[in-house]
């Protein structure tokens, strides 16, 4: 019988550690991908269970005991958690198509309001963000921060009204098409142009007046 040593397998643990962490994004991807696909399956069923499956793969992939993962959540994580999944059960259970067609739009809700209640009880979502490079962030840095997590706000209640209108003006492939791709094409637009404004402009703005 073979016996591993300790060294042997130490450069596994790194690998283990960072597999639950893609696993987690992956699901993440998933999402677009499967409302990308929605109106090819024609099955709201399916698409409900996926989505279902997807929420609770992204909460529990790699952290553990469930039960231990629920008791970190705020009210405002459950609030957020409860409705989604209460949408995708109700689109399991009806087979909805219109639910379904809704869904997205929840999930912008979800996304406003957990900005949202961040810019009434600090530090800010895009804050919480930041201390990862700015342990103890400057003023500057919090200002800056809070408006960009109330543009974050803006952005989630604009596309969260026009995914809504789509759900019920547009036909199936175009609403899968937008609410697939495109409304992820706009959430990329607004994160490389916030990294731009934030490195040519912002800091050199607040190192001139550090300066002074």
């Amino acid at each position: 019988m073979t016996v591993r040593s300790a060294h042997a397998d130490a450069p596994l643990a790194p690998v283990a550690a960072r597999a639950p962490g893609k696993l987690r994004l992956l699901a993440n991807l998933a999402y677009p991908v499967v409302i990308l696909c929605a109106w090819r399956w024609e099955s709201p069923r399916l698409v409900g269970l996926m989505l279902l499956a997807l929420l609770w793969l992204q909460r529990v992939a790699g952290t553990g005991a469930i039960a231990a993962q629920l008791r970190k959540l705020t009210r405002v994580d459950w609030a957020v958690a409860i409705t989604l999944n209460l949408a995708s059960v109700a689109i399991v259970f009806t087979d909805s198509a219109r639910i379904m067609r809704l869904y997205p739009a929840f999930v912008n809700l979800g996304l406003l309001v957990a900005f949202g209640a961040t810019l009434v009880k600090g530090p800010s979502m895009i804050e919480k963000f930041a201390q990862r490079t700015y342990p103890e962030p400057p003023a500057h840095i919090v200002r800056y921060t809070r408006r960009v997590t109330q543009l974050w706000c803006v952005f989630f209640a604009a596309n969260g009204a026009f995914s809504a209108w789509t759900a019920f003006a547009w036909p199936p492939k175009l609403w899968s098409l937008y609410n697939g791709a495109l409304a992820y094409a706009l959430i990329g637009l607004l994160i490389v142009g916030e990294i731009a404004w934030r490195k040519w402009i912002m800091l050199p703005r607040a190192a001139r007046q550090e300066a002074l």
